[in-house]
């Protein structure tokens, strides 16, 4: 791995870390129901969709992919945070919240990566 690489992955993680964090620590409650890591999961991979779309019309370098998919996307996006929430929920027998994370993170986050990807394709003039 080159120098340059290894500064846009970097670059791209801690812009990601730090909008998860600020998202993680915001209010975004429904009901019962704490969103936060549901919001940052949706978000990122909304945002990685999209980029797959400009970075093969564009035809982008490679260390690109370093930066927004790998840095920024992977450390927004948190499969960790899903699981522990999701637990948890077990612990508290919680199975009606447990239903809806599943199915929110893993239902939404593909959603939002075909949703990505079309907003990109019609915005690039390719759909």
């Amino acid at each position: 791995m080159k120098g340059i690489e290894i500064i846009l992955l970097a670059a791209g993680g801690v812009i990601g870390t730090f909008l998860r964090y600020r998202i993680a620590e915001s209010q975004i409650v429904f009901g019962a129901f704490y969103a936060n890591i549901l919001v940052a999961n949706i978000v990122g991979s909304f945002i990685l969709g999209a980029f797959a779309v400009i970075s093969q019309q564009w035809n982008l370098d490679a260390k690109y992919a370093l930066l927004v998919a790998v840095g920024f996307c992977g450390s927004l996006t948190t499969m960790s945070a899903f699981a522990l929430q999701s637990s948890t929920m077990i612990d508290n027998k919680q199975f009606g919240l447990l239903a809806i994370n599943i199915l929110g993170n893993v239902g939404l986050s593909i959603g939002a990566i075909f949703a990505g990807r079309v907003l990109a394709g019609l915005i690039l003039g390719t759909r």
